[in-house]
């Protein structure tokens, strides 16, 4: 299995600008997405949006499987902001969690390849499901089921997570654990094209000291990963001990992208607790991106030295709030999930118990600038029993606006933008055991899903009245959404090279 790694790194290198037959090689052809992050923001409006739903670990689990839905995003259609197919997957209590492609713009120069298939890791189970999404794209199918205890099998990797297509035809996927949830386990899943199991894509003896999110980028030879924690810790819910007990990570894994050889482990402190989402700069001739680091509500910005190591720096902080009535006496925000928009100018965070969503300018990355700010959620809106104490002792709560006379469950969670950068999408499930922890109502009540109009010119953001999912009248019960896809892709699944 390492023969196969090492082929698919080679491959993938190539199609950066090396030597050999790739994917990538059809000069002048198109293939699947776009030829450059500013052509993606030319391309056609959506109309779908995909979101995976599940049922483990709320109170209508019993019996029911996961789902991924098809949502109407198109203000023309009668079904606008509808739920309008729903594919179950055939097993119970995987935890469907994030999703990727088979095929982005990493291969567009290949006529031969399509964005045909969406693929569904399960966080829990260890499964992985491969959907058909362009018979029908209203109507996706499912295609295949890598099987846990084949991935076991050949590699040892368990808890799969972030998923991204490579040049080579290969998937990549990244595993958090071992079978029983141990760290150490941990590293990246490689698929072929037919998705088969091929074997880990790091060489033995350079797995990560924990696993989560990844972003690569064959110009700079350089791919990074980034730190949750143990399975076995998270999956009980977020305690404070294991944290001290060093269950939880703090460190982005810089590893050379053409070797899968880990080459640098930057320790990003106390101020860089619980690293998870992390994107490059879309430009793919730039050596630099950030890191949501969620615990201590910070967004990291990394860059490449000249001598081709790699530093970090803190360019936003985000304050704990003192409150009341609360089971601490500070509340950070949370920062779970992040995103750049395509011209690489704003970048857009959520903070998930603070329940805000802000726009900053990013066009001179060591130092954004806030230019937007909207409350759709969280554990300090008014008519909650948190309240906020400002210096003065004033006790306070944040207005949160109601959508379609519906009251906002739970805080902002995962985001998703549209091509041309003018509509925000929100949900507001994390993971089923931590939304008991922090908001039973969602797994009572269920999610939803919401739209921001974005000012793209001057900044800012405004909540959409007139858009509102609600995941809690589904016909089998409330549900708990998570992350969101396009058909045709997006700022979080393509990456170009």
């Amino acid at each position: 299995m390492a023969g196969a790694a090492v082929d698919a790194r080679k491959t993938t290198a190539a199609a950066a600008g090396g030597e050999g037959n790739t994917c990538c090689a059809h000069v002048g052809e198109k293939g699947p997405g776009y030829a450059s992050p500013l052509d993606a923001m030319k391309g056609p409006p959506e109309a779908l949006i995909y979101v995976t739903c599940v049922y483990n670990g709320t109170e209508h689990d019993k019996g029911k499987p996961d789902y991924l839905a098809t949502v109407d995003v198109d203000p023309n259609s009668p079904t606008y902001s509808q739920v309008i197919h729903r594919l179950s997957v055939p097993y119970i209590g995987d935890e469907l969690h994030h999703s990727g492609w088979n095929a982005c713009s990493s291969c567009h120069g290949d006529p031969s390849n399509d964005r045909r298939f969406l693929i569904l890791p399960s966080l829990l189970s260890g499964r992985i499901y491969v959907v058909d999404v362009l018979l029908d794209p209203k109507a996706p199918a499912l295609h295949k089921v890598v099987e846990p205890e084949d991935i076991v099998k050949e590699t040892g990797l368990a808890y799969p997570h972030t998923s991204h297509c490579l040049a080579s035809g290969d998937i990549m996927v990244s595993c958090l654990g071992d079978k029983d949830g141990n760290a150490a386990g941990n590293g990246f899943l490689l698929l072929d094209s037919n998705f088969n199991v091929k074997g880990r894509w790091e060489k033995p003896g350079h797995s990560p000291l924990f696993g989560y999110d990844f972003w690569y980028q064959p110009r700079h030879n350089t791919m990074i990963s980034t730190s949750w924690g143990a399975p076995a810790a998270f999956s009980k819910g977020f305690d404070l001990e294991h944290l001290a007990n060093g269950l939880y990570g703090r460190h982005l894994h810089v590893y050379n992208w053409s070797a899968g050889e880990l080459k640098q482990t930057l320790d990003l402190g106390d101020t860089g607790l619980l690293p998870l989402e992390i994107r490059f700069l879309h430009d793919p001739s730039k050596d630099t991106g950030f890191v949501g680091c969620a615990l201590t509500s910070n967004i990291v910005r990394f860059f490449k030295n000249k001598d081709d190591s790699w530093s970090h720096e803190v360019v936003i902080s985000v304050e704990s709030l003192k409150v009341k009535n609360w089971i601490l006496p500070e509340m950070p925000g949370l920062i779970t999930d992040f995103l750049i928009s395509l011209d690489d100018r704003y970048l857009y965070f959520v903070n998930w118990l603070h329940g805000d969503v802000r726009q900053y300018n990013i066009e001179e990355p060591s130092k954004p600038v806030l230019t937007g700010q909207v409350w759709v959620g969280g554990l300090i809106q008014k008519g909650s029993d948190t309240v906020y104490i400002s210096e003065d002792g004033t006790e306070s709560q944040f207005d949160v606006p109601q959508v379609k006379e519906n009251r906002l469950r739970g805080g902002p969670q995962m985001i998703q933008l549209s091509l041309d950068g003018k509509r925000l999408y929100v949900t507001n499930s994390l993971f089923s055991v931590w939304d008991k922890q922090f908001y039973p109502e969602l797994v009572q009540k269920g999610s939803h899903m919401v739209q921001i109009d974005v000012d793209i010119d001057k900044g800012g953001l405004k909540l959409n009245p007139n858009f509102f999912v609600d995941f809690g009248v589904e016909p089998d019960g409330p549900s708990l959404a998570h992350e969101m896809r396009y058909p045709g892709g997006d700022c979080t699944s393509d990456i170009w090279i």
